[in-house]
């Protein structure tokens, strides 16, 4: 089971989704965990099941003492790269939060100052810390929801069972169809890519 990290009261962890995809939204997600709180399903989301993340999803909106979601649509990753965007959807959805957090645990190695809230960055936080893991479920089920809506308008790329993810698949079917106006234009489509028409 994933520990709390409970250096100070009400800390926050934020996690992004979609950082590699080739299509859709970077998605983050920011939650404060009320102390005490412990759950043995709860780990980084990517080692979840979509069902048991589901499952999770309504739990920690109850429990939650507050938390936010953002997503940061394609052209915004394409002006500010996606680095800047997953921080930027970090920021969002931080400042979602209607409790201000004493602390702040990103996932990973980067983040910028969010106001004068001390942060930590842990590399693999989200397999090793509650709030972080909560937060990367946040994410991939909010942005996973906004994937399957995207199917509905371009069933032809899968995206809902792909999310926008360079599978082989998604791939072919950008050969053949070409860019949406959810690609992100300046991510490389395809290997050995030189220029690709777009709708």
């Amino acid at each position: 089971m994933l520990l709390p990290f409970y250096k100070t009261q009400n800390e926050a962890g934020t996690d992004e989704a979609g950082r590699g995809c080739l299509a859709g939204p970077v998605t983050a997600a920011a939650i404060i965990l009320p102390k005490g709180f412990a759950n043995e399903t709860l780990q980084d989301s990517k080692q979840l099941s979509e069902k048991k993340r589901l499952q999770l999803l309504p739990l920690l909106k109850e429990v939650a003492v507050s938390y936010g979601v953002c997503h940061v649509p394609e052209p915004e990753i394409d002006d500010i790269n996606i680095l800047n965007a997953a921080i930027l959807a970090m920021h969002r959805s931080l400042a979602q939060l209607t409790v201000r957090p004493s602390l702040i645990l990103v996932d990973g190695n980067r983040f910028k100052p969010f106001g004068e809230i001390p942060f930590e960055c842990i590399i693999k936080g989200d397999s090793k810390y509650m709030s972080i893991a909560a937060a990367s479920v946040l994410a991939k089920t909010s942005r996973d929801a906004v994937m399957l809506r995207l199917h509905e308008e371009y069933p032809m790329y899968n995206w809902k069972q792909n999310k926008g993810y360079p599978t082989k698949e998604h791939r072919e079917a950008i050969r053949t169809y070409g860019l949406t106006k959810y690609h992100r234009k300046s991510f490389k489509q395809l290997p050995g890519q030189l220029r690709l028409e777009i709708p």
